[in-house]
C-alpha cells in the first residue's frame, strides 16, 4: 500500500479496535456514477409481455415500479438489437435496431422516457469487439473477396499450409474449438479464413480500420440521442490484437486476459493500444453535459494496476471489479481484494466498481455453497457436486452486505434480491449456450444463470409472463423465491436487499471513506465506512465458526441473517452498525 493508505488513524471503537485508512472520502456532490447501484436486466429473462416465452422491452417498461422500489439507481440492459441470437445477442447484425423477440425503437423509446420519470438511468450494452456474420459489413465482406476494402473491416487472413488449408494461427475460441473459419469465396473455391475469438457467428472486427471507428462513434451517438445515460462496453479489453497475430497456444477462456506472473500480454487481449478508442469515445460522451454519460468495462484484466487504466480520468468511468466476484469465501482473501482493489482505483481518481454475480457467471447465492477452495465452475449439472442451497444463500445474503457497504458503484444481477440460485439441473436438451454446444457438454456454459425469474409462486411460468412458455425450463423450486413470496415478508432476501440500499443511501455509504478495523480476530473482515449523511457505520461480516461481539454502544441497522440470542454476529453474516 502507499503510505497515504496505510497510515493508521486516530480513531478507535471502543478502544480497542483501532483503525487504518484503506480510502479516503469522496465529495459529496460526486457524480452519480461514482456511487450508484445499477441493476442488470437480461432482457430475455426479466419479464414477457406478449406470452412468446421470451422477455421483451415491454415487459420491462410494466415492471420498473418494482425496481424503484427496489432502490436502485439505474439498469443495465444485456443485448437486444437486431440479432440472430447465436450468442444471446451479443452476435448483433443491426446496432441501430431493436430484435422483433424484444419489441421495436418505439418500445425502447416508451421505457427510457419511462425510467427517466422514475429517477431510474439507463445503460445499454455495447458489442465491439465483434458483430454477427449477418451483418451486412461481413456479408459484404464475403461476397467481396479478398484485398477488399470490405474485407479490412474484419480480420481476414490467408491460411497456412501449401493450399492454405491450415489456420493462420494457433488461436482459439473462448467458446471452444478453433478462432478461424475458413470461407468459401464467390467462385465457390476455399478461400481465407475469418478470426473469431468467441462463436463461428461472432467474426471479431479489425480496429486498425479507422472506418471501424468511425461506425462506433455514430452508433455511440445513436443512443445518446435517444437519452441513453451510458454503455457497457463488452469484453473491453479485446478490439486491438498484436501486430503480425502471433502464435498464442494457450486455451481460451472468458477469464483469460488475466495477467499471469511472467507471462506476456496475451496477443488479442488488453492491447495498449485499445484505450485509444476509449479515450475518443470519452470526449464523444462528454459532449453530451451532464448528468454525466458513462462507459462502463468489462474487462477480464489482470494485475489490477493493468485493469485500472481503464477507468484513467480521460477513459471510461467505470470498470467491473472481477477480483471480488472471484474471491473465495475468506476473511483473508476479501480483506486483502477489498484493500487492494480501492488503492488500485484510488491510484488513478476512480471509483471501484463492485460485482459479485451476472450473466456470464454462477450466480452466487449458489456458488457460495460450493466448498471453499474450489475452481469456480462454468455451469453447473444435475452430475456436477451440487450446491448447498442453504449455505449459498446465507453467505450470498453475506456478501452483498459486505459489498453494499463498500464505497463506489455496485451492480446487482437480475433476482439476485430473490436470493435465485442457479438452474443446476437443466437437461442439456434445453442448453443453447454457444460454450455447451461447441465443447460438445465439456463446459456446461452459462445457461443456468439465465433462466426466466419467478413473480408469482402459483401463476404460469411463475408469473414471467402470460402464458406458461419459457425460452429455458424454470426448476420447481424457483417458486419458492417469487417476488409474491417476499414482498413485505420480514427476513426475506427481498426485503433485505430494500433495507441495505436505503440504509446505504441514507448514510450515503457509496461515498464514504473506509478504514479497516483491527481486534476481531483473522475470520472476520471489519470496516468502518465514515459516510457523509448520519455518522460513521461499522460493518463486519464473520467468516469464523465463533460469534463475535459488536462493540459496546454499537446499534444494529441491518443484518444479512439473524443474530444471536446476545446480539453476537454468527458465522457467515454480516451486520451493519452505528457507531
Amino acid at each position: 500500500m502507499t503510505d497515504t493508505l496505510s497510515t493508521t488513524s486516530d480513531a478507535t471503537l471502543g478502544g480497542t479496535h483501532p483503525t487504518h485508512l484503506l480510502h479516503p472520502a469522496d465529495s459529496a456532490d460526486a457524480a452519480w456514477w461514482r456511487h450508484a447501484v445499477i441493476y442488470q436486466i437480461y432482457p430475455r429473462s426479466w419479464a414477457d409481455a406478449d406470452g412468446d416465452g421470451i422477455g421483451d422491452l415491454p415487459g420491462v417498461t410494466a415492471r420498473l415500479p418494482y425496481l424503484k422500489a427496489l432502490g436502485v439507481d439505474a439498469i443495465w440492459f444485456s443485448p437486444f438489437y437486431t440479432s440472430p441470437q447465436a450468442d444471446a445477442g451479443y452476435d448483433v447484425a443491426d446496432y441501430r435496431d431493436i430484435d422483433p423477440l424484444f419489441g421495436t425503437l418505439a418500445d425502447a423509446d416508451e421505457l427510457v422516457a419511462r425510467a427517466h420519470d422514475l429517477g431510474l438511468k439507463i445503460i445499454v450494452d455495447l458489442v465491439p469487439n465483434h458483430s454477427s456474420d449477418e451483418h451486412v459489413w461481413f456479408q459484404a465482406a464475403l461476397a467481396a473477396g479478398p484485398g477488399s476494402p470490405e474485407r479490412a473491416r474484419y480480420i481476414f487472413r490467408d491460411g497456412k499450409g501449401e493450399h492454405g488449408e491450415l489456420p493462420p494461427n494457433d488461436w482459439r475460441s473462448v467458446f471452444g474449438g478453433d478462432g478461424w473459419t475458413r470461407v468459401t469465396e464467390p467462385d465457390g473455391t476455399p478461400g481465407q479464413w475469418y478470426l473469431h475469438l468467441f462463436d463461428t457467428k461472432q467474426p471479431d472486427f479489425d480496429w486498425d480500420n479507422p472506418e471501424v471507428g468511425d461506425e462506433f462513434e455514430s452508433i455511440l451517438r445513436f443512443w445518446l440521442d435517444r437519452g441513453i445515460d451510458g454503455f457497457r462496453v463488452d469484453v473491453a479489453h479485446g478490439l486491438v490484437k498484436e501486430k503480425g497475430l502471433p502464435d498464442y497456444d494457450v486455451e481460451q477462456h472468458l477469464l483469460d486476459g488475466e495477467l499471469k506472473p511472467g507471462s506476456p500480454v496475451p496477443p488479442m487481449w488488453d492491447q495498449d493500444a485499445v484505450h485509444d478508442v476509449y479515450r475518443r469515445w470519452r470526449k464523444v460522451l462528454d459532449g453530451y453535459g451532464t448528468p454525466d454519460r458513462i462507459l462502463c468495462a468489462e474487462a477480464w484484466v489482470r494485475p489490477q494496476e493493468r485493469a485500472v487504466r481503464y477507468v484513467r480520468p480521460d477513459e471510461m468511468h467505470q470498470a467491473f471489479n472481477f477480483d471480488f466476484l472471484k474471491a473465495q469465501w475468506t476473511a483473508e482473501e476479501l480483506r486483502s481484494v477489498i484493500a487492494s482493489s480501492l488503492e488500485a482505483a484510488d491510484s488513478v481518481g476512480a471509483p471501484s466498481t463492485w460485482v459479485l454475480s451476472n450473466h456470464d457467471v454462477v450466480r452466487h447465492a449458489s456458488r457460495l455453497g460450493l466448498p471453499v477452495g474450489e475452481r469456480q465452475p462454468n455451469g453447473i449439472s444435475a452430475t456436477d457436486p451440487q450446491p448447498d442451497r442453504a449455505l449459498g444463500l446465507k453467505r450470498a445474503r453475506a456478501a452483498t452486505a459486505l459489498m453494499l457497504s463498500l464505497p463506489g458503484g455496485a451492480y446487482l444481477y437480475q433476482a439476485e434480491e430473490l436470493g435465485l440460485p442457479d438452474s443446476t439441473d437443466m437437461p442439456g436438451e434445453f442448453r443453447q449456450d454457444p460454450t455447451f454446444i461447441r465443447t460438445e457438454g465439456a463446459e456446461i456454459g452459462r445457461d443456468g444463470c439465465r433462466v426466466p425469474i419467478p413473480w408469482e409462486k402459483d401463476a404460469p411460468a411463475f408469473g414471467f409472463g402470460p402464458s406458461d412458455q419459457t425460452w429455458l425450463p424454470q426448476p420447481e423450486v424457483y417458486g419458492e423465491y417469487a417476488v409474491d413470496q417476499q414482498d413485505g415478508v420480514e427476513g426475506s432476501t427481498l426485503e433485505l436487499y430494500r433495507s441495505l440500499l436505503r440504509i446505504r443511501r441514507e448514510r450515503a455509504l457509496g461515498t464514504g471513506g473506509l478504514q479497516s478495523v483491527d481486534g476481531f480476530g483473522d475470520d472476520v473482515v471489519a470496516v468502518l465506512n465514515t459516510g457523509q449523511h448520519a455518522g460513521d457505520t461499522l460493518v463486519l461480516t464473520n467468516f469464523g465458526a465463533d460469534a463475535v461481539r459488536l462493540p459496546a454502544g454499537a446499534t444494529v441497522l441491518v443484518a444479512s441473517g439473524p443474530l444471536a440470542d446476545d446480539g453476537a454476529v454468527p458465522t457467515d453474516t454480516t451486520v451493519w452498525a452505528a457507531v
